[in-house]
């Protein structure tokens, strides 16, 4: 925000002449798209999963699930190499049947893209709202003379909305902190502006200028999404366990959609990802080694160094409560908020600059900027919150009196942490561990601006590859990122299945 308080008039005259309006038209289309696409797909696959019973509703309960493994610039590589019109399957559809495919590197391409990739996040609130609120919901409405649609719309429906906007919100977050995608895509938004700001135009000024206006949208869509999880309150009608709908022979329709959204969000990406990347197994040279190594000793790195601040920081708030354990805990897990880009520029110029102020005063040189501890940093407030969640929920289940007769027995700090911390929180410290290797595993725009000099990684290289349109090379470290990520997802829906 301090950029916006010391502008540049040529810098802000060129910005708002032939930047910005360009940016934050793209954005909010792309935001549109989305926003709108998500809350339709994921409401009506939620609403079907929970309210209706029909074939295969318990196995599609957490198949639905799975497209959130894979992240948007992934599922952008398989679409691309599917459908592009170089592409054999587009080739063949226009050989056999004479049609042309639509253009898939378009803005209404990118939509559908993100959509299929983004949609399980409304899906999961959506369906928690549909379950916590019974299916008696429902059986009031008919018994009132509704007719199963009608019951719906004004039932149940009404009820779950404040879930449904606060999904939808998240996905917007999401949508406006991408990078992979629209890079892919060759789409312009906020996020590429910054990077081609600094890394083209080498103009670190114009930067963190469009970064200020970003800012501002990501705190618009936070304050949003704040007031909508204020909104979720109401009292439950019925049970979770009432009858859920028959759907009798229509029911096979359900079944045929919720197998159509997995086929094309997961089951086809993977096998197009798959088809590709057997055919460049070739490219696994020792550069590319060195790839998966940098992302496995990444990704390990900032696991274990978030999931230690996020138990001192739980461990601290559960200790000592009060306003200021309570304000730091909150300040420190917003970092999951902000977009990658946003954060890579905001935390690389004031640490810049204090470096060389340090030199020039003192004559001390120590460049962190571009260092792998500033990356591990970056990563850290970006990931806090995901690990925190879990450590927090784990120690809010180990019972006060068992530490105080621990403190009795004479056993007191790190003994207290190793004898009786540990083992309680061994599952917790792994679900948070586990999660944020995964998130940094995919994580590319914080990798890309802020890796030291030759550290590649997998997300790194799926960004030359595609950057130079090479989308058939790209597949074989999409693939790799898609199958890490699949294992946290799957343990979660496996963990959930008893559940639906």
């Amino acid at each position: 925000m301090a950029a916006l308080l010391r502008p540049d008039p040529a810098t802000l005259g060129h910005l708002w002449q032939y930047v910005l309006p360009q940016v934050a038209g793209n954005t909010f289309w792309l935001l549109l798209g989305v926003g709108a696409g998500t809350a339709v797909l994921g409401t009506a696959l939620a609403a079907l999963v929970a309210l209706c019973e029909f074939p295969g509703r318990r196995v599609f309960a957490w198949l639905l699930v799975l497209p959130l493994a894979l992240p948007g610039y992934v599922l952008a590589v398989a679409f691309i190499g599917l459908f592009d019109y170089s592409a054999p399957l587009a080739g063949w559809v226009r050989d056999s049947v004479g049609w042309e495919l639509p253009e898939i590197r378009s803005r209404g391409g990118l939509v559908a893209v993100m959509t299929l990739a983004l949609y399980p996040y409304v899906y999961l609130v959506a369906r928690e709202a549909f379950a916590t609120q019974g299916a008696r919901a429902l059986e009031a409405a008919r018994a009132l003379g509704m007719g199963p649609w009608r019951a719906f719309r004004q039932a149940s429906l009404p009820l779950a909305r404040p879930w449904i906007a606060g999904g939808t919100l998240l996905v917007l977050m999401e949508t406006l902190a991408d990078f992979g995608a629209v890079s892919a895509f060759n789409y312009d938004t906020f996020t590429t502006a910054i990077y081609k700001a600094w890394f083209a135009l080498f103009s670190t000024d114009t930067a963190l200028q469009i970064a200020a206006v970003m800012l501002l949208v990501v705190l618009a869509l936070v304050g949003l999404e704040a007031v909508s999880r204020r909104r979720q309150s109401f009292a439950s009608v019925g049970h979770p366990g009432a009858t859920r709908l028959p759907l009798g022979k229509r029911g096979w329709w359900a079944s045929a959609l919720c197998a159509l959204v997995v086929g094309v969000a997961l089951l086809l990406p993977l096998a197009q990802l798959a088809w590709d990347g057997a055919r460049h197994f070739a490219d696994l040279d020792a550069r590319y080694l060195a790839s998966i190594r940098n992302a496995l000793s990444l990704a390990a790195m900032a696991a274990v160094l978030t999931t230690v601040a996020a138990f001192v920081i739980a461990l601290a708030a559960r200790e000592q409560p009060g306003l200021l354990t309570g304000t730091v805990t909150r300040i420190t897990t917003l970092g999951y908020g902000l977009p990658g880009a946003l954060l890579a520029i905001g935390l690389y110029v004031p640490v810049a600059m204090f470096s060389t102020w340090l030199f020039e005063r003192h004559g001390w040189e120590l460049v962190l900027e571009g260092g792998l501890v500033l990356l591990l940093v970056a990563y850290g407030i970006r990931f806090l919150a995901v690990a925190h969640a879990p450590v927090a929920g784990g120690l809010l289940r180990i019972r006060p009196s068992l530490l105080e007769a621990s403190r009795v027995l004479g056993v007191t700090g790190t003994r207290q942490l190793r004898l009786v911390h540990w083992p309680l929180l061994r599952g917790s410290f792994a679900t948070a561990a586990l999660l944020v290797f995964v998130d940094t595993m995919k994580e590319m725009p914080i990798t890309l601006m802020m890796r030291p000099f030759g550290w590649d990684t997998l997300a790194t290289r799926v960004f030359e590859m595609t950057n130079e349109g090479e989308y058939a090379r790209a597949a074989l470290p999409s693939l790799a990122i898609a199958l890490v990520g699949l294992v946290p997802v799957i343990a979660l829906t496996r963990r959930r299945r008893d559940a639906t």
